[in-house]
């Protein structure tokens, strides 16, 4: 517990540095986010830089490498998926600031890209024997055997575009991501899962505390695709490489709503022509109802952290 500790501070201390150094590096090389013309409440915030996912990644892989003393294949299995879909990101932010609007990697070539990750993921689970199945609530778990390559592209596929879609609000996707994991992290703890993955977990968790300083409002730095679609992949390969597949939907569930709610949106529209929400993602619709980016952040958090700490009470 204490390398833990030491850690997570460690992680934290690094990020504050990354993401501060990041902030004038970024300026200068026009690193500036393209806001999207039917979001007016964000007309503001154009040109504020992006791409400060490198900073808080590079902060908590690097402490995480620091104190990884007796490392695992999962441990760096799981590095590999976060950096790669790290750079995934980093091309999209790219494109999108090269062609100077907010348009990237095409929809297909995201997706192509994530369904490519998350079954060599899965196999990896299923090859490497990596297939209980942990029942939330209880202490409880099943071996799926092939079963948990389904299921591993599906948590997958989930959680990289639930992030991805979450990150629409000054310390949206941050905080609530900080939550995730620091749950996660004492979760696996309590079940007496690998310490490699707890310390990964926790080191996110404090990188993204450091990176908040400056994500929240008003925002100096945005996270990009860089940051949140290498969050998801951290959190999909903890997730199933611990057995938790199934607590995703639950400790992760605004990131969940978020991805419902674009895709109830879209379906709904083109079979009417109407709306159900002002606006998707879910967080917009609240916005445009009169709420402040702040608030609509902390009750995300909160819903994560209530939810999270439920899952824990068989444990403790």
């Amino acid at each position: 517990m204490r390398e833990i500790i030491l850690a997570v501070l460690v992680a934290f201390v690094l990020s504050l540095v990354f993401c501060a150094a990041a902030i004038p590096l970024l300026r200068r090389a026009g690193s500036g986010q393209h806001i999207l013309s039917y979001v007016k409440e964000h007309a503001g915030k154009e040109g504020t830089p992006t791409m400060g996912g490198l900073a808080f990644v590079a902060a908590a892989v690097f402490a995480a490498l620091l104190f990884a003393r007796r490392a695992d294949k999962p441990f760096y299995v799981a590095l590999a998926v976060g950096l790669g879909y790290l750079a995934v990101g980093f091309l999209d932010d790219l494109l999108k600031l090269k062609r100077g609007k907010n348009l990237g990697l095409r929809p297909y070539q995201k997706i192509v890209f994530q369904f490519a990750v998350a079954l060599m993921a899965a196999l990896y689970c299923c090859m490497e024997g990596l297939t209980v199945l942990r029942v939330p609530y209880t202490r409880l778990s099943a071996d799926i055997g092939w079963w948990m390559l389904p299921l591993g592209i599906l948590v997958f596929l989930g959680t990289v575009n639930g992030v991805n879609l979450t990150d629409g609000l000054d310390g949206l996707a941050g905080g609530t991501s900080a939550v995730f994991f620091l749950a996660l992290g004492a979760l696996i703890t309590l079940q007496g899962g690998s310490g490699t993955l707890v310390l990964l977990s926790c080191c996110l968790a404090g990188a993204l505390a450091a990176y908040l300083v400056f994500n929240t409002g008003r925002a100096s730095l945005f996270m990009g695709d860089t940051g949140s679609l290498s969050l998801g992949g951290f959190a999909a390969c903890v997730a199933l490489f611990s057995g938790n597949a199934l607590v995703v939907p639950l400790a992760g569930l605004m990131f969940v709503l978020s991805s419902i709610s674009v895709i109830l949106q879209v379906i709904y529209y083109k079979k009417t022509g109407k709306r159900i929400f002002l606006m998707a993602p879910l967080h917009h619709h609240f916005q445009h109802k009169g709420y402040s980016e702040g608030k609509i952040s902390y009750a995300y958090a909160a819903v994560t952290a209530v939810l999270s700490a439920t899952l824990l009470i068989p444990f403790v």
